[in-house]
């Protein structure tokens, strides 16, 4: 019975749900979005692939530096006084 994940008239059945959902005007718009997107995310990961072949990766027993923003919040809530529910 399943033989192959989709046969012709599941993409059908698809298509014709999505036409209804959305409409003929905004399939189109959905393409080209859904288009762009890949191209990016295609871009992206390239670029994270070559800029990940260039940049020497830190030594595992050194540890890797605290950036000064968590440093900090986390400073201040170490500071923080502990708040109850009664007031004293």
């Amino acid at each position: 019975m399943l033989r192959n994940g989709l046969e012709p008239w599941h993409v059908l059945v698809m298509v014709t749900v999505l036409v209804l959902l959305f409409g003929s005007r905004k399939l189109p718009e959905m393409a080209r979005g859904l288009g762009k997107s890949m191209r990016i995310l295609k871009a992206e990961t390239a670029a994270m692939r070559e800029d990940g072949s260039s940049v020497e990766q830190p030594d595992a027993g050194t540890p890797a530096p605290t950036p000064p923003a968590v440093a900090t919040a986390t400073l201040a809530k170490a500071d923080e006084p502990a708040k109850s529910g009664k007031a004293s």
